[in-house]
């Protein structure tokens, strides 16, 4: 049997609303997690508050042996790995490395799981997104930039100038 020889990421689907404490589960197993949390200001009847919110509703990523997968199942609050073609699907590193770079901007995201046609490769050239690269697509007659995440299912909508993307 080969060893694997380094951990990789995968995507979890947790229970509704359990992120949060699914994480810190994980956290304290030893297991390297992460949730990706963006700040929404929400409101009330009554106030207005400044709260960190789960980027993908329901989703959070390990970074595991394979052997650990099991591991990962018991931890109260995850339902189940994600597969993709009848295996559990794994990301890659830049792809995490990517979903970090947009939090740690000020942009606005929006995260859809709208199917987008895919349009023409393109790369950001300046500003705090340098070198992230992407989708060019029309989406609500603004030009964004589209992140495709594919062994999510999910796409990351970022505002671009057109000025600041060049092709691939």
């Amino acid at each position: 049997m080969l060893k694997e020889a380094s951990p990789k990421w995968y995507p979890v689907y947790t229970h509704s609303r359990a992120e949060k404490q699914a994480y810190e589960l994980l956290l304290q197993k030893g297991v390297e997690a992460y949730l990706p949390l963006q700040k929404t200001l929400k409101q009330w009847s009554d106030r207005k508050k400044w709260v960190s919110e789960p980027l993908f509703k329901s989703y959070l990523f390990v970074r595991i042996f394979q052997k650990q997968q099991t591991e990962v199942l018991m931890t109260k609050g995850i339902a189940r790995f994600l597969y993709q073609s009848g295996k559990i699907a794994n990301m890659p590193d830049q792809q995490i490395n990517e979903i970090q770079m947009l939090l740690s901007t000020e942009m606005d995201l929006e995260v859809t799981s709208d199917h987008i046609s895919p349009g023409e490769k393109v790369v950001i050239k300046a500003g705090p997104l340098i070198g992230l690269t992407g989708e060019m697509v029309s989406y609500k007659s603004q030009k964004q930039l589209i992140i495709r995440l594919e062994n999510l299912g999910q796409s990351i909508l970022v505002n671009a100038h057109a000025a600041l993307v060049d092709k691939l």
